[in-house]
């Protein structure tokens, strides 16, 4: 077996990554204590584009892809690629037809950490690509990389098979492990904040249902 590529991971079952799919990034964000989010420099192509599936994680060479043409053929439907070129953005490893030959194989989208191109055939395909940049600039096919190992990406480990959530206001990590754990506070903060809305209605404050009005008196700061 080529220790570079790692075809066998283990994946989430399928109804937690439908349950949690419901959930927008932040409440994510949020119910896993704070953890998980990506770097905010990486966003959408477009920002209606939303993704959630199982890791393949790729480790590719700045200014390389013979490795993400591999991974496109190692992932299987649903999986998200998540490629760390360590940030360079100075080439644009993915494009229009490496989205199409994803997409043809039901891959549910791409995270990376370096630029993308064809961004306009891109968003015309709805194939969900989050990216720090974008650059027109061609790349090399000269070095592997590794698929389906641990990579750090926009400050975050990821292993193969996490679940990775993105939407317009980012990209989130959630270990594999911690699934129904974080799906079970997902559940409770949409509820409580369901409730929220409801005394909002009715009249009473953000300052009141927080108990931030005795915060602001404590610093001698009271409602008028």
């Amino acid at each position: 077996m080529d220790a570079h590529v790692l075809k066998s991971i283990v994946r989430p079952p399928q109804n937690l990554i439908r349950q949690l799919a419901a959930f927008d990034t932040a409440t994510v964000h949020e119910a896993s204590g704070g953890a998980g989010a990506l770097s905010s420099d990486i966003k959408p192509v477009d920002p209606l584009s939303r993704l959630c599936g199982p890791a393949v994680t790729v480790f590719c060479h700045p200014g390389e892809n013979l490795i993400l043409h591999k991974a496109i053929y190692v992932a299987e439907p649903g999986d998200v690629l998540v490629v760390t070129v360590g940030g360079y953005e100075e080439a644009g490893p993915w494009g229009e037809i490496m989205s199409f030959a994803a997409q043809v194989r039901g891959i549910a989208g791409l995270v990376m950490d370096g630029s993308v191109r064809d961004s306009r055939a891109i968003i015309d395909m709805r194939f969900p690509v989050f990216s720090r940049s974008l650059c027109i600039k061609g790349t090399t096919k000269d070095s592997l990389g590794l698929i389906n190992h641990p990579i750090m990406i926009g400050g975050v480990p990821v292993h193969p098979g996490d679940l990775i959530l993105g939407d317009a206001d980012g990209v989130v990590v959630v270990a594999r492990d911690d699934l129904a754990k974080v799906l079970s506070a997902c559940t409770a903060r949409t509820e409580k904040e369901i409730k929220i809305k409801e005394e909002l209605k009715k009249g009473k404050s953000t300052l009141e249902l927080y108990g931030f009005d005795k915060s602001l008196e404590a610093k001698g700061l009271k409602e008028s």
